[in-house]
Parts: C-alpha cells; structure tokens; sequence
C-alpha cells in the first residue's frame, strides 16, 4: 500500500513563506493499494494538485472518501480536473446528512450552484456516482475492504480503516475524544461516562494494529482545553490512540492554519518530550504535503 499527503493543514488553506516546509494546502489523503486501485480521503485544497497528477492516468474512477462535509474538507472537489474529461468516473462516499436529511450527494450538489461556481453539475463530463455509507458497514473497493466508523465532531464525520493485502491503515477526519458534558454531580453524570467509555473503546477497537494512523492533532495540550467541543484532537490525543491501539506509525495531521512550519517543529518537538514513555511504541511523524508512505 502506498499513501501520499496532498494536502494537511486544518480549517483554511494556509500557503505562504511560513508553511511551504509543510504545505498550506487543506485535506487530501491519496492511497494505492498494491494493485495500483485509487482511493482519495477527502478533497480539501490539496486534490487540485492531485488532479493535475492524475491527468497522466486517463481514463481513471477514482474512488473518494468524504470524513465530513465541512469546507476545508471537500473545497477542491468543483475543481477536480478529472470531473470535466468524458470516460471518467468520480465515485463520492460519505454519510448521511440527519440535518438537512441528505445522503453524501449534497457534498457536490450545494458547491455546485451557480451562485457560487460557475459549472452546474449537469455539465460536468465525467460519471458522477454517490455511495452513501452507514458507519461499520465494510465495502470493497478492488482489493480495500473500507470501513466507516462514526467519530466525534459537531457534524457526522466518518474515520475510514482501509485494508489490503494484509496492510492497513485508519485515518479519523476531524476528531476530539468523547468526553462527559456532564459533573461528576448531575444525576446524569455515571450514565454518559458509560457511554463515552463505550464510545471510546469502539474507536480504540477500529484503530486497533493499523501499520498507519493519520489523526487530528490541531492543538497543543496548552490549548486544548480552551478549544473543547470543537471537534479536533491535541499531540496529546492521538498519541495516547496511537499506543493504545498498538499502531506502527503515527502520522499527526490537519496542522493549525496559524502556526508556522516553525512553530509546528517546536509543538511536535514539545509533545515529543511531555509524553515520552521508556517502552517501545510506535514510531510518531508529522504529516508533510507531498511525503509519501510505502509499506
């Protein structure tokens, strides 16, 4: 399997002098399985540059995987230069909608109005498809068993476990542990703790052997506490998943649009050393637009 980063800075594309060691480019994952079958998490930012790439590979059905429907996630789909070429086929997954009681269709659909860009999809040229997904039901694309798994975020965002070929890897989309909202107090309290524990064990139990974790690490253990409810994870988090699932490498992503490549080392560095442990456990990465990952 291999994986290459497009695109892992979080919430707004962030390019400039500051954050060209890292990328400013939002969420895009591309993954190959060892039969060469394409699959593509998410279409923040960095799919543009990705599309560019893959102009090479006509005619291609590349299989997309939404966490969520929040922009910094699904942006650069309207702009996904393989969607305009006749013989292609884009093949959208992600949840369903209980808000707006819509399945993952409306991801294209909402960018897509002409007040806001100016090509309808009627026009578009490819096969658009849309493969609305329930979470932990596996599907198989070629050789990849994927698996959604519910995560915790203030829309539905779905992790996605990705096996082939005896390797595997997870990646959770925006995500914050699940934490009781309530005191130790209130009656309600012993109730929801069952359930985050419940919850929590779940996430662990999907994690679990992964040879690579890509996780939400937007804030340093000093900020997380200010930023809770959210929706995303510390160094802190993930790190704790990591070990705990028993993972092999741990890869920390959707980078805070405000820090600095700079400033990013010295947080990683930082976390490094506040949750440094003697025993072995797995080897623990920043994310780089443009790295790739063979294994």
């Amino acid at each position: 399997m291999k994986i290459r980063f497009w695109g892992v800075r979080g919430s707004i594309a962030s390019p400039g002098p500051k954050t060209v060691r890292y990328g400013g480019n939002t969420t895009c994952i591309e993954v190959r399985t060892d039969a060469n079958e394409l699959i593509i998490i998410d279409a923040g930012t960095g799919i543009f540059a990705l599309s560019q790439v893959l102009l090479a590979e006509m005619p291609l059905t590349a299989n997309v995987l939404i966490t969520h429907s929040h922009w910094d996630h699904i942006q650069g789909l309207p702009l996904f230069v393989p969607n305009f070429i006749p013989g292609n086929t884009l093949r959208l997954h992600g949840a369903f909608d209980p808000v707006s009681g819509n399945g993952v269709e409306q991801v294209m659909a909402v960018q897509l109005q002409y007040s806001y860009f100016p090509i309808r999809e009627a026009e578009l040229k490819a096969r658009m498809e849309y493969v609305t997904l329930t979470p932990g039901g596996s599907i198989q694309i070629g050789s990849a068993t994927v698996t959604p798994v519910l995560l915790n975020h203030p829309v539905i965002n779905l992790g996605y476990r990705i096996e082939s070929c005896g390797k595997s890897m997870f990646f959770t989309g925006d995500h914050e542990p699940p934490y009781n909202i309530y005191d130790p107090a209130d009656a309600e309290f012993a109730e929801y703790q069952q359930f985050v524990d419940e919850k929590a064990q779940g996430i662990l139990r999907a994690i679990h052997g992964v040879d690579v974790l890509i996780a939400d690490t937007s804030y340093t253990r000093q900020e997380f506490p200010s930023k809770r409810g959210w929706g995303h994870g510390s160094f802190d988090t993930s790190i704790a998943y990591a070990r705990q699932a028993q993972v092999g490498v741990l890869y920390c992503t959707h980078h805070e649009p405000t820090r600095s490549d700079d400033a990013l080392e010295a947080a990683f560095a930082q976390a490094l050393l506040d949750n440094d442990e003697p025993t072995q456990g797995p080897d623990i990465r920043l994310a780089r637009e443009g790295d790739s990952i063979d294994f």
